[in-house]
Formats: structure tokens, sequence, C-alpha cells
């Protein structure tokens, strides 16, 4: 790794997800990169390279989120990419018909529509919390000049 950059390994990442077999390399580098949209990957990223017990971290959630852009823009072995946005909210077999609902909040509509998302979304719970920043303290000092 890169000094506080995960980098993508496409081997092991293959590996991990085999339903991406339909992807070859170079897609799944794009689909990396898009994944580094939703989730910060510079040093300053909000969620940690590795947890206190070194364990990888953020290259796990860019993962689940590179899944996640690949199932949207090409599917998978296993299922096919989908026209529909959002989860079936009613389906009818007679005369065929299917109406989907993204009735999720706003920041997690976009992450609700695979598993590769909501477990990626469900792993950056934790780093999605306001960070109290106090003001820098002025201490008045009248005998300072």
């Amino acid at each position: 790794m890169a000094t506080g950059v995960a980098v993508f390994d496409y081997a092991f990442w293959a590996t991990i997800y085999p339903e991406f077999s339909n992807i070859v390399e170079a897609q799944a580098d794009e689909c990396f990169n898009l994944a580094t949209l939703y989730l910060d990957n510079t040093p300053i990223s909000a969620v940690p390279l590795t947890n206190a017990a070194g364990q990888p971290v953020r290259i796990r959630i860019l993962g689940m989120l590179t899944a996640q852009v690949a199932q949207l823009m090409y599917g998978s072995t296993i299922q096919p990419i989908s026209p529909l946005v959002g989860r079936v909210s009613n389906a009818a077999e007679g005369s065929v018909s299917v109406a989907t609902e993204l009735n999720a909040p706003v920041s997690a509509a976009w992450f609700t529509q695979t598993r590769y998302g909501m477990m990626a979304w469900q792993a950056m719970a934790p780093y999605r919390i306001a960070r109290y920043v106090p003001p820098p303290c002025n201490v008045w000092q009248p005998w300072v000049r």
C-alpha cells in the first residue's frame, strides 16, 4: 500500500468476488476508481487503512463498493445488469408488472441497490459520525504585549 492510500489488487478482488469473472481487469480498475468517489482514498480519509488489530478496513470497504459499481454497470455471472433502480416493491405475473421504490434515506439510496452496497453502507457506519472540532482558544493575557 502506498502511504495512506489503499491500492486495488484485481487478482485478490476477483478471488473474493468470483461472481464478477465476466469483468476484465481494466473494467474492475475503473470500477475501483469510481468507488473512490463514494469513499475517500486519501491519507486524510475518515476511514482508516487498518483497524487497531492491524486488519485492513478501507480496502475491504472499497472492495465492496467496487463490487457495487461492477454490479450496477456490468452485472455479474449470477445476476445480469438490471435497468431497475431500487428494490422491487410490487410484482405481478399476468401481463407482467414490476414496481420499484427507493425509500431509503437519501444518503443511503444508492447503496441499497445491491447487497455489496448495503454491506459497505453498514461497514461505514462507525465513520459516518459528526466530529466536533473546537475553535482555536484565544486566551486573553493582559500582561503580555
